[in-house]
């Protein structure tokens, strides 16, 4: 299983921001870019577009060292040698996602307060995404919850933390200064006219100012 311990930067190929068509070119950008850990997310797609959208991207993540996660469908890392799932609070619970992909492959959970948080460490999560610490329209039905817990959730739970939501380049370094050490950037990544780069000054950021 791969570790997550030196991941910075977390990129999601989220195809409300980007049609499969152009996932390939946009996975390809991200890793050029440096990103640590790419998620695939499809909410409206189906399991059979989803995995063999994932076959693809796993062929070019696979040789960058890349883990490739999915978004819900633990089944796809069932029939792919994708690296984990991500699952969310309305969804499988973490044994039984570990279960139906038949492997022990990496999960993360996504967790929008301190307790939710110390629940998915205790349930066996290998990680968790941490939010929205700003407004999003990828998650318009959750209140933002901002960067007062970020400093307490690194106490309180020891796995990889990744702040998500509504985080770009313009706001990352309040998000650092407040004890992030982790982030997934959506669309500001997405709808970047130089993916690669944005993905780079992005990590030029947190080697610079956050420490592991």
């Amino acid at each position: 299983m791969a570790d997550l311990t030196h991941c910075r930067l977390y990129g999601i190929v989220d195809l409300n921001y980007v049609n499969a068509a152009n996932a390939l070119r946009v996975t390809e950008a991200m890793l050029e870019g440096d990103v640590d850990l790419i998620q695939l997310r499809g909410k409206q797609k189906s399991l059979d577009e989803l995995t063999d959208l994932a076959a693809e991207l796993h062929t070019i993540t696979s040789r960058s060292s890349i883990p490739l996660i999915v978004n819900d469908h633990a089944e796809i890392a069932r029939r792919l040698p994708v690296e984990g799932v991500h699952v969310g609070q309305d969804d499988d619970p973490i044994a039984v996602v570990r279960e139906k992909a038949g492997r022990n492959v990496i999960v993360g959970k996504s967790t929008h307060t301190l307790a939710q948080a110390i629940a998915a460490q205790s349930e066996g999560a290998d990680y968790i995404g941490f939010g929205p610490i700003f407004a999003t329209p990828t998650k318009p039905d959750y209140k933002p919850i901002g960067l007062a817990d970020i400093k307490r959730v690194h106490v309180d739970v020891t796995l990889p933390i990744f702040c998500i939501g509504g985080i770009k380049i313009d706001n990352l370094d309040q998000v650092i200064a407040a004890g992030a050490r982790r982030a997934v950037i959506v669309s500001g990544l997405l709808q970047a006219e130089d993916v690669a780069e944005y993905a780079r000054t992005a990590k030029r950021l947190f080697n610079l100012k956050s420490e592991i």
